[in-house]
């Protein structure tokens, strides 16, 4: 199963009604996607605006954090489509570039007077554990629909006794 985006499926298939169920992603995996869509903004703010140095700081800065988010990416794409996680995983970062770079070019010229202050903003975080805070903050387009799984509710049992 594929996660394509609602527009997209409709477009290839009249909407002909087929519904697709696609799983959905729990807490860690959509810190994981935010900071997915985060890093491509970034990458795309630096190559258009010229910003290679800023992008690599920000790595740097937050390498380990970083990596701790792919390996969540990857353990969704693992979970959710199997032996095709590679390949799916890949696809998925490849059009978020696309999806990314296709907004800055509908920005024109604006593009890079509205995204470079976003280095400064990342930059000026100080723990990576707030990174995924300031990822989500800025609800940066995704080329899949990533809905989270709803919480669990729990049943409270008074002083722990059952009656």
């Amino acid at each position: 199963m594929r996660i394509l985006m609602p527009g997209l499926f409709c477009g290839l298939l009249g909407c002909v009604g087929i519904a697709s169920a696609a799983p959905c992603a729990k807490a860690p995996d959509v810190t994981a996607f935010d900071i997915a869509g985060l890093k491509a903004k970034l990458m795309v703010t630096a190559i258009t605006c010229n910003q290679q140095d800023q992008y690599n700081m920000f790595v740097e800065h937050f390498r380990k954090d970083l990596m701790v988010q792919e390996h969540n990416l990857h353990a969704y794409f693992v979970r959710v489509f199997g032996g095709r996680a590679q390949r799916e995983h890949d696809d998925y970062i490849t059009s978020l570039a696309n999806t990314q770079s296709e907004r800055g070019i509908q920005q024109g010229t604006l593009f890079c007077q509205q995204n470079v202050g976003m280095f400064t903003e990342v930059l000026a975080i100080s723990r990576g554990t707030d990174l995924p805070a300031y990822a989500a903050s800025k609800a940066l387009p995704q080329p899949i629909d990533v809905v989270a799984c709803a919480e669990p509710t729990r049943t409270a049992q008074a002083n722990g006794t059952k009656r």
